[in-house]
């Protein structure tokens, strides 16, 4: 019995969406919309993401040490770097590749050499190169490095110089736009998924309300609340549905075009690669807004005539 409902019930949403064309192709045109916003939202947190991951690989925290500072000193810095949470890596630069680093970079320049062998000795010291795992721990970093332990203050005196106030504005300027990014991008989708539940709401409720007569007759012969909103629910899913994969089908000539775009413009990130990539998992997120909004809107609009 339940089985054969169901059935009646599918295939009444089915004819209902069929019969009224000009109604459906608006609801599945609106929900086209909706969802083509929203996987465009995905798409540019994606790229969004990547760009900001490659520059939080560039921001870094540069710790300076005299030349006369003992190698198993800065090596039991490094150390106890590593053993903080918040750094991810703290790499360790000895003096003769810091001045191997500096003959590359200056290869050519004959005045340098000449100033290198005139010297006769290595001027520069080792250093450490700090990366944290998210740039809003660098001041606790430097703030661990600038005395806050006792091995780095007894040791005070070797630490020539960190360059962190130097980055500090570029390290502020990432957070600020890592925040102000998660916020925009929630509050756009919230803006859309409210906008989207209204149209398509009113646009479910003048199918209904074309079908009014026949609800009102379903009520009569004594059709359970279920029976009269279960063909709705099924045409709100099939909105959903038929407009998932329309969407779908539109990024991909889109990513396809701007695929190099951004790959020129955001660092090496190839949209139209993420887009097939990820093409399932994208098309699960649209499916099932689209369903979830269909049949939400479906479900709301519907109330009204089961009073």
């Amino acid at each position: 019995m339940l089985w054969t409902d169901i059935k009646r019930i599918v295939r009444s949403g089915t004819v209902n969406f069929s019969r009224a064309t000009v109604v459906s192709l608006s609801s599945v045109f609106i929900f086209t919309i909706t969802l083509f916003v929203i996987g465009s939202l995905i798409l540019l947190n994606a790229v969004l993401s990547y760009s900001l991951e490659q520059i939080k690989e560039k921001v870094d925290v540069n710790v300076y040490f005299t030349t006369n500072a003992p190698e198993e000193t800065i090596l039991a810095i490094q150390a106890s770097l590593q053993k903080l949470p918040e750094v991810a890596v703290a790499d360790y630069t000895s003096r003769d590749e810091a001045l191997q680093n500096f003959k590359k970079r200056h290869e050519g320049d004959y005045l340098i050499a000449q100033s290198l062998e005139e010297l006769g000795d290595n001027p520069l010291g080792a250093s450490l190169n700090v990366r944290a795992k998210d740039p809003s721990q660098y001041e606790g970093i430097v703030s661990f490095l600038e005395g806050g332990s006792a091995l780095v203050k007894s040791n005070a005196s070797y630490i020539d110089k960190i360059n962190y106030h130097q980055n500090k504005e570029v390290i502020d300027r990432l957070n600020k736009i890592i925040a102000g990014t998660k916020k925009i991008g929630f509050a756009v989708t919230l803006a859309l998924v409210i906008i989207s539940i209204l149209i398509t709401f009113n646009t479910i409720r003048l199918a209904i309300y074309i079908s009014r007569e026949e609800i009102g007759i379903m009520r009569l012969v004594g059709a359970g609340n279920h029976y009269i909103r279960g063909p709705f629910l099924i045409e709100g899913v099939l909105y959903g549905v038929i407009s998932a994969i329309i969407t779908m089908l539109i990024f991909w000539p889109v990513t396809a075009w701007l695929g190099k775009t951004t790959t020129m413009f955001f660092g090496g990130i190839n949209l139209f690669d993420y887009y097939t990539s990820y093409f399932f998992q994208l098309f699960f997120i649209l499916l099932s807004s689209g369903v979830f909004l269909g049949a939400v809107s479906s479900f709301l609009a519907v109330r009204k005539y089961l009073k």
